[in-house]
């Protein structure tokens, strides 16, 4: 039964992050716009997941309870780049990219130093959620902003509420995955709260 309910968690989470973003996406290539969308909280949550990912890999736990990080990661960075191309400067994303990128490596050069960004990579990712959440009390307008992608990150950090305690039972990783499942929930209620509907053809 647990090996039952550790499998449909691991497969069910990693089924909904391959299309976690694409409805994110659809709602900026369809209105042409990053209307209701933060970058800062985009940055912090890709930078949240980098850090999550690298330390995953740095302890060597099971490849199934963390496999939709590389995905999330790719789906971030073309949602990156969509926000950068709806304000105008797809060139202003290099630097940021650059960032990352050189961040994989010094992540791994230390034991403390992966340990002690995990410790922040909780903080960044909370920090992502608040930044986007006071970008939508500030418009009130959800614009292309998905309820959907919001609703679809709650579940999967409730499944891997799950698949921590049956596995590797990390307290850092299982508080991580409350806290998130927590925001996730009220950036979904305040995205559906500021949704304005769309105006109907002439």
């Amino acid at each position: 039964m647990e090996g039952a309910l550790l499998a449909l968690c691991n497969w069910s989470t990693l089924g909904v992050c391959a299309a976690l973003k694409l409805p994110q996406i659809h709602a900026q290539l369809a209105t042409r716009s990053a209307r209701g969308i933060s970058l800062p909280s985009l940055l912090l949550e890709l930078a949240g997941f980098l850090v999550f990912l690298r330390y995953q890999c740095y302890y060597g736990s099971p490849l199934l309870t963390y496999l939709e990080y590389p995905i999330l990661i790719a789906q971030d960075v073309i949602l990156l780049l969509c926000v950068f191309h709806f304000n105008g400067n797809v060139r202003q994303a290099v630097p940021y990219v650059a960032v990352f990128v050189s961040s994989w490596f010094v992540l791994g050069l230390q034991k403390w130093i992966i340990d002690l960004s995990m410790h922040f990579c909780t903080l960044i990712s909370a920090a992502s959620k608040f930044v986007q959440l006071q970008h939508l009390w500030k418009t009130q307008d959800s614009g292309a902003v998905s309820a959907l992608t919001w609703g679809l990150s709650a579940y999967t950090c409730a499944t891997r509420i799950i698949t921590t305690l049956m596995t590797t039972n990390d307290f850092a990783i299982f508080i991580r995955f409350v806290v998130m499942l927590a925001l996730n929930l009220w950036v979904t209620a305040t995205v559906l709260r500021y949704r304005k509907p769309s105006p109907k053809a002439e």
